[in-house]
């Protein structure tokens, strides 16, 4: 990559990011194009998102995109809310006009592009979503419109709640369990938690509770004992690749007003090992 003296920067937000495939996309669809842009990770701590947000516009950047644990904090920050932001409560990607942030979020958006490409349909189906995050709530904000029944599980059963209510208030029909025993009424089931990020993690549910009916998707993009104890039950998977390279294509659209090259940013995502 060339850098020159009008290279903008479209950089990541965090806490962590070493873990992130996301520049390896990003950067090789700015090359592909010839855009004279890069994409570059940053581990900013909790206390210090405003300062991170604030030097979006001290530095001219074309944008930013956030991960955990940022998505719902970075909210405040901003100068307007796209609608379905708003909605979802959550914020994934940042543009950058004239010194103006506006709050995106692609998550959702993103996922269902994913597990449609792979054949998976949620119109009609019982899914449950572990964890109540901004993941949650992204991929949630289209689930409970399409699905039979959405149900919440998450530790602090009061966050699944809430969360619960707002999605139902928003449309369709959305419940909340109280534990994770019972697996065989669902059609699909999705990790949103960070479980799994690690390889010491415990798994976020009983392996031994899944049937070869349902389909089990998981939003961290490596290979998680989930999938591979998914797997070994039978079971179809969808790793989190696919929502991470349609999540970033929407990205990249808002951030250049260019379509994104797809294919580029999936050949890049498959080569680089997770």
């Amino acid at each position: 990559m060339r850098i020159t003296g009008k290279t903008r920067v479209a950089a990541l937000f965090g806490y962590p990011v070493e873990h992130t495939l996301s520049p390896v996309m990003q950067n090789a669809a700015f090359d592909h194009l010839g855009l004279d842009y890069c994409y570059l990770p940053f581990s900013v701590p909790p206390d210090s998102l405003k300062q991170a947000v604030e030097s979006i516009r001290a530095l001219s950047l074309l944008g930013a995109n956030l991960t955990i644990p940022h998505k719902k904090a970075v909210i405040p920050f901003l100068d307007v809310l796209d609608k379905e932001a708003a909605a979802i409560g959550a914020v994934n990607t940042i543009v950058n006009r004239e010194k103006k942030l506006t709050g995106y979020n692609t998550d959702g958006k993103g996922f269902m592009r994913a597990i449609e490409e792979l054949g998976v349909k949620a119109a009609g189906k019982k899914v449950l979503i572990v964890g109540a995050g901004g993941s949650s709530r992204a991929i949630g904000f289209y689930l409970s419109r399409e699905t039979k029944v959405l149900t919440l599980y998450n530790r602090s059963r009061e966050k699944a709640e809430a969360l619960a209510a707002e999605l139902s208030s928003s449309g369709g029909a959305v419940t909340v369990a109280s534990d994770l025993r019972e697996l065989r009424g669902f059609d699909i089931i999705v990790n949103a938690t960070s479980l799994g990020l690690k390889e010491c993690d415990a798994t976020p549910l009983d392996p031994d509770a899944l049937v070869s009916t349902i389909v089990v998707c998981d939003l961290i993009y490596h290979k998680t004992p989930l999938l591979s104890q998914a797997e070994a039950k039978g079971c179809k998977t969808v790793g989190g690749t696919g929502m991470l390279l349609w999540q970033g294509a929407l990205a990249f659209e808002l951030w250049t007003g260019i379509a994104p090259p797809l294919e580029i940013m999936r050949s890049a995502l498959l080569s680089k090992p997770a």
